[in-house]
């Protein structure tokens, strides 16, 4: 491949998200994991990959985990670059955490419709109207939106956070709006909602997944808060995505109706490969499962282009890092009782 080949392609990644290289043999199959285990130790590379990623990247990870459990992990790694298979903010956290160290992402174009919806900016209007709330944001955000917070939280921890935060002062939760009404519930603390809402989660169909439970009154219907109120109010259990990882392995039920990413289902076939797994249905009835176009973007040609030519590279202005790095902090301090 010739060096003008390859700054054309490094040249549309503001575009496409990815390197696009037209004239480079990419292994196939097993050549290809190969490859990229090779990569992994030349660079002496970490992947860490979310468990809504393509079932042939969470087999290849060297870390599986949830927002919180992948945020530890970035933080505590001795590696020299960080490979991020999830979404941006993810890996955007990954370089808050790991300023010295070299974070990659397969495809900047895996976004996060939470994280798009919701600015440091409107964030910081909430605040003039509301001068004495604390600002608690869920982690899907980007750093501009951290930057502007008080504390992170993440599905693993959020009830824990809320509950630990002064009883004197009103929050402000963002973005969104479904995990903030559950955590309400939960806490019997009233927030001030920014109203935003994860697409995959909200894309459930509550009058569909009615149908499956009457169809298998055996099963057990589990869901993350991320989802609308009317979905929950059907669940057995309402959990984090580590959470419903372990109920599905713990609990004696031996059929469960997954409200969820559809990606979850890899992990929960291996720890429980005897239990039936039904993903609940969506509105849109030529779809059978709820899937984040957003997370599946990256691919393993992807990941291995990455690796190879360690591009698209995370960057953040130092000054904005630091800001983002006190509220996930906050979080992680909060969070060591959390496995």
């Amino acid at each position: 491949m010739s060096t003008e080949t390859l700054e054309k392609a490094k040249s549309a990644i503001p575009v496409r998200g990815f390197l696009d290289i037209k004239d480079i043999a990419i292994p196939q199959g097993e050549e290809l994991v190969k490859a990229i285990l090779k990569l992994k130790e030349e660079k002496n590379a970490v992947i860490l990959a979310h468990y809504y990623q393509p079932g042939e990247i969470q087999d290849i990870a060297d870390f599986l985990g949830d927002s919180l459990q992948l945020a530890r992990q970035a933080k505590d790694t001795n590696a020299d670059m960080i490979v991020f298979c999830g979404v941006h903010f993810m890996a955007e956290a990954a370089k808050i955490l790991n300023p010295t160290k070299k974070v990659v992402l397969p495809d900047t174009m895996a976004g996060c419709s939470l994280a798009d919806g919701c600015s440091g900016e409107g964030l910081r209007k909430m605040r003039e109207q509301h001068p004495n709330a604390l600002i608690a944001t869920y982690i899907n955000c980007n750093a501009e939106t951290k930057a502007e917070s008080d504390i992170i939280v993440t599905s693993s921890n959020a009830e824990t956070v809320i509950e630990a935060l002064p009883t004197d002062r009103p929050i402000i939760f963002a973005p969104d709006k479904n995990l903030g009404r559950y955590l309400s519930k939960k806490t019997g603390r009233d927030m001030i909602l920014w109203d935003g809402s994860c697409v995959v989660h909200e894309a459930f169909s509550m009058e569909r997944i009615a149908q499956q439970l009457a169809d298998n009154p055996d099963a057990k219907m589990i869901a993350h808060p991320e989802s609308e109120e009317a979905v929950l109010k059907l669940a057995h259990f309402i959990g984090s995505t580590s959470a419903l990882l372990n109920f599905v392995e713990k609990d004696d039920c031996q059929k469960f109706i997954i409200a969820t990413e559809e990606g979850i289902l890899h992990e929960m076939r291996k720890r429980a490969p005897h239990k039936e797994l039904i993903p609940a249905l969506v509105f849109d009835e030529s779809c059978n499962c709820s899937e984040c176009f957003y997370m599946k973007r990256n691919t393993m040609e992807k990941l291995y282009l990455c690796m190879k030519y360690e591009l698209p590279e995370i960057l953040i202005d130092e000054e904005l890092r630091l800001r983002a790095l006190k509220p996930i902090e906050a979080m992680l301090d909060l969070s060591k009782s959390i496995k």
